[in-house]
């Protein structure tokens, strides 16, 4: 039987940003591995709109690394990244939360680039940053670059072991 496991993007302030459901792949003491499957509802309170997502995702959720992971899926092959730079998550029951930190990383086409440097520097003065968490933002980019370089956790496939949980189209 699996178990759904809601997520919750905040901004900072513990403001809610988005939302959507996800299926239990494993839990851990640190992280947790979910799969978001296709033909989802995400509920975008900051824009007001329900958007229906067209692919199947995994993603990962740290509760002691500053970024997530979701990873799409097509065809049996992860086709690209898209990972944020947040406070670590948090679990309570079945309910995942994090506060997004506006930054992102992301890969397309092979190739990562940072994107939303400035929504990034727009939202640390909208919602009053502190310089320390500026500052820790800019640095966990810099670390989750060099984990993807040396390919570590969860770069080094093992996102990848769950690509058979995705129901072949």
């Amino acid at each position: 039987m699996s178990t759904n496991i809601h997520i919750q993007a905040l901004k900072y302030g513990n403001r809610l940003h988005y939302e959507w459901d996800t299926i239990l792949l494993e839990r851990s003491a640190s992280h947790i591995f979910v799969l978001g499957e296709y033909g989802r509802k995400l509920r975008h309170h900051t824009k007001q709109k329900i958007f229906t997502m067209d692919n199947w995702t995994l993603e990962f959720f740290s509760f002691d690394s500053w970024f997530t992971v979701s990873a799409d899926v097509r065809d049996g092959k992860i086709q690209q990244y898209y990972c944020n730079i947040n406070e670590p998550a948090t679990i309570e029951g079945n309910t995942v939360t994090f506060v997004d930190l506006d930054l992102d990383l992301i890969q397309r086409n092979g190739e990562w680039m940072v994107v939303d440097e400035d929504e990034f520097e727009s939202n640390s003065v909208k919602f009053s940053y502190p310089d320390p968490l500026i500052q820790r933002a800019k640095l966990e980019l810099a670390n989750l670059q060099t984990r993807i370089h040396n390919k570590e956790f969860p770069f080094d496939g093992a996102l990848e072991r769950f690509i058979d949980r995705i129901p072949k189209s």
